[in-house]
């Protein structure tokens, strides 16, 4: 299968692509990113691109499977508006083109507490562009919910960093309901993610699936548990 990898660079992203390259079961991967990596594979198809402009290089979308690890952070992105871009725009219009190519399947990155009602506006943001990706009717819609993601970032993040260090304390306390605020590894994710994505074949879903991947599913996904 051909997969499109959204979010290369990033945390979980990067785990996934390691994977994906990896798996007999994938023949390429697909990454759009504004600057190269410099993983080297017979299998990796990497396009600079303009995510303002990704309508240009819709070509591309000529996959079987699209895997959405794309995300920031509003001091990142700078502003509100420039947050939505990238972690709401980006991730649907990817949908949009995706799905008029004729992809069947996408896996999103999403977060637990994503809702279109939140009064939280990072929640409101991923929950507004889950609702939006269902309403594409994909035959396949798998919606990942983790809650902090644990792992070596390349950029600093202090919030998260000291939710990293009392996160072990934090786990042991997180029982029965509340187990799907765990924290959990990024590389646990993406074994899921791309396990997921290799279980599929896409040429034969019928109808519209819709799954929602919180902690138990995820680690179950990821075989580790």
């Amino acid at each position: 299968m051909r997969v499109m990898l959204l979010g290369a660079t990033g945390l979980t992203g990067g785990w996934v692509l390691q994977g994906l390259l990896a798996r007999e079961e994938v023949s390429q991967v697909v990454a759009l990113v504004r600057h190269k990596l410099p993983t080297v594979s017979d299998k990796l198809v990497q396009h600079e691109a303009d995510f303002d402009r990704l309508e240009d290089h819709a070509q591309l979308f000529d996959v079987d499977i699209i895997i959405c690890c794309l995300g920031t952070t509003i001091k990142k992105a700078g502003s509100k508006d420039q947050f939505r871009k990238v972690d709401l725009g980006y991730p649907l219009k990817a949908g949009e083109l995706g799905r008029a190519q004729g992809v069947r399947a996408y896996i999103l990155m999403s977060a637990i507490g994503a809702s279109s009602s939140s009064s939280i506006f990072y929640s409101r943001v991923k929950g507004e562009l889950e609702n939006a990706l269902r309403d594409l009717d994909y035959p396949y819609l798998s919606i990942y919910h983790p809650s902090l993601l644990l792992g070596d970032r390349q950029e600093h993040r202090t919030a998260e960093a000291l939710g990293i260090k009392a996160m072990p304390l934090v786990n042991s306390l997180m029982i029965g309901p509340l187990a799907k605020y765990q924290g959990i590894e990024a590389s646990t994710v993406a074994s899921a993610m791309v396990n997921e994505a290799c279980s599929l074949a896409p040429e034969s879903l019928p109808g519209q699936a819709v799954q929602t991947r919180e902690y138990d599913d995820i680690v179950r996904l990821a075989g580790n548990g």
